[in-house]
């Protein structure tokens, strides 16, 4: 399949990286199709909108950068994509990269859940506090070398 992404113009695509957000993301409740793409740089992934493709989010792996992550979210909120075990699940935190030199940051607030085997998708929000919406990725990363 055959999708125009932002980051890299019209891009060949597997069926298995397509996620369905029933839900959308969170400011993007309308919009359900998206891509998992691996970006240029790993340990980033590009989650591509197909409907729209001026729409696309840097996505990280939270635990690449902090181990002690506990994904802690409300009871329920993995029904909506076919309760998995954790086994089942990909978690992603949601990347700002701002265009000002500022800090690379993740969001470890709201953090993307992903259903590997369904390819169903959802953003929750985390119970614990201790989680934000601004972790400094890099700073992070350079603390556990």
């Amino acid at each position: 399949m055959t999708i125009m992404t932002r980051p890299f113009g019209e891009q060949e695509i597997d069926e298995k990286q397509l996620i369905s957000f029933p839900g959308g993301i969170l400011g993007f409740e309308a919009l359900k199709s998206f891509a998992l793409l691996d970006a240029e740089r790993p340990p980033f992934y590009w989650l591509q909108c197909i409907d729209e493709p001026s729409i696309a989010f840097v996505m990280i792996n939270p635990y690449v950068f902090r181990a002690d992550y506990v994904l802690e979210i409300p009871d329920g909120d993995l029904d909506e994509i076919g309760n998995p075990t954790e086994e089942e699940i990909l978690v992603f935190a949601i990347v700002t990269v701002p265009s000002d030199g500022s800090p690379i940051t993740a969001n470890l607030q709201g953090p993307v859940i992903i259903n590997r085997f369904s390819r169903l998708g959802r953003q929750s929000i985390s119970l614990n506090p201790e989680w934000r919406t601004k972790h400094d990725v890099l700073d992070e990363m350079a603390r556990r070398c």
